[in-house]
């Protein structure tokens, strides 16, 4: 298939950090699909999730940079939260070289929020303006699909957190013999 970057980036609607998201991720492969060299498509279709970071493997550099991001800002959060515990935190460490600013203020400003849930927000707006950055200058190639790609994951867990129900959560997790 020809590279129509151009025409598939236009003809995809607009993300915005919060909104319902506007198709399911198996969509948004379909519709690439289509418009995209296979070697292309495969590379979003195996977009690596973070339980799956570590595994060794040839990546495209924009992915590249976007787990080093992701694994600093999760070793920050491991950090925050083994000093609450006053355990080392080292054994639970990634390795990470993420050259950018430290996400660490964020990390304790999130972690400090009354709401678990709106310190999980803060933490998914700041990985939505770091894929914002990271595309600078990506309108019409692979690192801008790759940033669609990775926001509308974002916007997916956002709608799962919304309609979960909240009461059979809650009993689930009350019930005897769960430990």
């Amino acid at each position: 298939m020809a590279d129509f970057y151009p025409y598939l980036l236009s003809s995809l609607p607009t993300l915005q950090f919060g909104m319902k998201p506007p198709f399911s991720f198996e969509q948004f492969l379909e519709a690439c699909h289509r418009f995209i060299p296979e070697k292309d498509y495969q590379i979003l279709r195996t977009l690596p999730q973070p339980e799956h970071y570590s595994e060794q493997g040839r990546r495209h550099h924009f992915i590249e940079e976007w787990i080093r991001f992701d694994t600093t800002l999760r070793n920050e959060l491991v950090k925050v939260r083994a000093g609450r515990r006053h355990i080392e935190a080292g054994r639970y460490l990634r390795p990470d070289t993420y050259p950018g600013p430290s996400p660490a203020p964020v990390v304790i400003a999130a972690t400090m929020s009354p709401s678990l849930l709106e310190g999980e927000r803060v933490l998914d707006e700041t990985r939505w303006k770091t894929l914002d950055e990271l595309a600078k200058a990506h309108y019409f190639d692979l690192d801008a699909l790759i940033t669609y790609a990775y926001k509308l994951q974002i916007l997916h867990r956002w709608e799962r957190i919304r309609s979960a129900d909240a009461a059979l959560l809650l009993r689930e997790a009350l019930a005897p013999g769960v430990e």
